[in-house]
């Protein structure tokens, strides 16, 4: 026949695929995977501060909460003792805690000074070397260079925790038998470096 072109009838066979046994559709999925694994990652061209800001301040509370809590325990030695009072209010839970031995005083855990004798410290205080302008001033230099330095972190501190920032609290842990001498002096100290509420760590004893 003239239609034929001769082919005698015969249809060609279809183009097979270079991997007859792979089926197109899943060929393809696979070939989408592939062009999303390869595609280059989005630059960053931004940094969440909020974001960032909330977790430190969520830190930042987290510690002062454990340093009120551990400052409730207080171990007791031959070099501390606390005095014994028959309050029964909480002890406080935010502040920078102050140590004072019989032979040392500690802004937490670093010792600042090293004291002398007691009968000393009866009379005059911490050794004159110690203080601004004499043995007769209530200044202690360590102690409030060391103050300074706790002040301004507890700034930032209370500030972030929409308290007023204008002044610290400190705990004080003193041996019970302190001279008053020495703790005017802290005291002074606190006071010199803006620190305008402290509490005393005592422990407490049944009433009569």
């Amino acid at each position: 026949m003239s239609g034929d072109n001769g082919s005698n009838g015969k249809q060609e066979p279809a183009a097979k695929p270079d991997n007859p046994g792979v089926p197109i559709v899943k060929y393809k999925a696979e070939l989408r995977k592939a062009i999303r694994r390869n595609a280059a990652e989005p630059d960053i061209n931004f940094l969440n501060i909020t974001a960032m800001l909330d977790i430190m301040t969520i830190i930042l509370v987290f510690l002062l909460k454990t340093v009120g809590e551990s400052s409730s325990s207080v171990p007791q030695s031959e070099d501390m003792t606390l005095p014994k009072s028959v309050v029964d209010t909480q002890p406080a839970q935010e502040g920078v805690t102050i140590t004072i031995s019989k032979s040392q005083i500690l802004l937490g855990d670093n010792p600042v000074v090293t004291l002398p004798g007691r009968k000393s410290l009866a009379q005059s205080g911490v050794d004159a070397k110690h203080k601004r302008s004499g043995a007769n001033d209530l200044y202690i230099v360590p102690l409030g260079s060391a103050l300074q330095s706790a002040r301004e972190t507890d700034k930032l501190l209370r500030t972030a925790k929409g308290k007023d920032p204008s002044f610290s609290e400190a705990i004080i842990i003193a041996d019970h038998t302190t001279p008053y001498r020495l703790f005017m002096e802290v005291l002074f100290t606190l006071g010199q470096t803006e620190f305008g509420r402290y509490h005393l760590m005592v422990l407490q004893s049944k009433k009569d």
